[in-house]
């Protein structure tokens, strides 16, 4: 993990994952103001009644769900009280550099670096947009965000620069000129897949596949133009209905996404999966040994290889588990299937 300390905390009572009804209900006194996000909502915070000092806008998905954050300081938040975050973004390497005009703001320079860093957990993604370096560093805007949201909330595309204007020069606003990036892409199909992603990995406690396959649906419904995103929503809405025990159409869209981008090996042995489920044992064995083919050190279609040969040929299913052991030797989360075909060897050799 990038180096991640804070003592700036910027979401204080809230934090990912919660619900929209607990988030407004510990809010109701404060003024909040409430807008269409996509398929889901936005909940803002001007700097006047909020905790961090700037705007602050919220971001729920569909669900009902608090799925990112975004904290706007178009004057500069001083990160001189912070040196832990400091220090922290001292540490991080930028991922783009550019330019804007801050002649307005006091104690600026005109051409002062603006940085995009990134950092965060195991599921969430945090970045700074950061101006100055050293102990002048201010702080123009952060995100926080589960990490399938991170493309949608970054603050550097043009959606969330542009919060960062203030019209009247004489405040002291940061002018933001023509930068930041923008996906090509539906808003709302980059948004339904990122439901999806969220859904069917179990970002916010366990899989929820009905969700899952609702979204990407939706996602497909709403179209990409690029065929390997479309390929991978066709993939991912497969394994959420082989979720749902629905394996013929999980099958169905899993095969969409190999027309698409075919000789992929994870979503071969996927389709593995999906037709040993479904009682078809002879193509799974097939799609298994396919995914093999195509990348030899792919250790979990080394893993469902072996256990297709157990019955017919136990010979072969023992050279297969001692590779798959072979390939996970040190890896951590693979600890419990390695001790299942050590004692399935074990079982074999008998």
């Amino acid at each position: 993990m990038p180096p991640s300390a804070s003592d700036l905390d910027l979401l204080k009572s809230a934090k990912l994952c919660d619900q929209r009804s607990a988030f407004l209900t510990r809010r109701a006194a404060g003024a909040v103001v409430r807008e269409t996000w996509g398929s889901g909502e936005e909940a803002r915070i001007p700097a006047a009644s909020s905790e961090s000092g700037g705007d602050e806008s919220f971001f729920f998905d569909e669900n009902g769900q608090l799925v990112g954050a975004l904290f706007a300081f178009p004057t500069v938040k001083d990160l001189r009280p912070y040196p832990t975050l400091r220090e922290t973004l001292s540490r991080l390497k930028s991922v783009t550099e550019f330019y804007l005009s801050h002649s307005q703001t006091k104690g600026r320079a005109s051409l002062d670096t603006t940085a995009l860093y990134e950092t965060g957990d195991e599921k969430t993604t945090t970045r700074y947009l950061a101006v100055g370096r050293g102990e002048n560093t201010g702080l123009l805007a952060a995100t926080m965000t589960i990490d399938p949201y991170a493309a949608l909330m970054n603050p550097y595309r043009k959606q969330f620069l542009s919060r960062l204007k203030t019209p009247d020069p004489a405040t002291g606003g940061a002018r933001q000129d023509s930068q930041g990036s923008e996906d090509k892409e539906p808003f709302l199909a980059l948004q339904q897949f990122a439901r999806g992603e969220a859904a069917l990995l179990g970002y916010c406690g366990g899989h929820q596949h009905d969700i899952a396959a609702d979204a990407y649906k939706k996602a497909l419904a709403q179209g990409f133009a690029d065929k390997l995103r479309n390929a991978e929503a066709h993939h991912k809405y497969g394994l959420a209905l082989e979720g749902l025990g629905q394996y013929a159409d999980a099958k169905k869209e899993i095969l969409e996404s190999l027309a698409l981008r075919p000789n992929v090996p994870e979503v071969i042995n996927n389709l593995g999966n999906v037709m040993k489920k479904a009682g078809d044992r002879q193509n799974a064995l097939k799609a298994f040994e396919k995914a093999v083919v195509l990348r030899p050190n792919y250790a979990i279609a080394r893993f469902n290889l072996a256990e297709m040969y157990e019955a017919a040929n136990p010979k072969l299913a023992i050279s297969e588990y001692e590779t798959y052991l072979a390939l996970v030797e040190g890896i951590e989360e693979e600890k419990p299937r390695a001790e299942q075909a050590k004692k399935r060897v074990k079982a074999l050799r008998r």
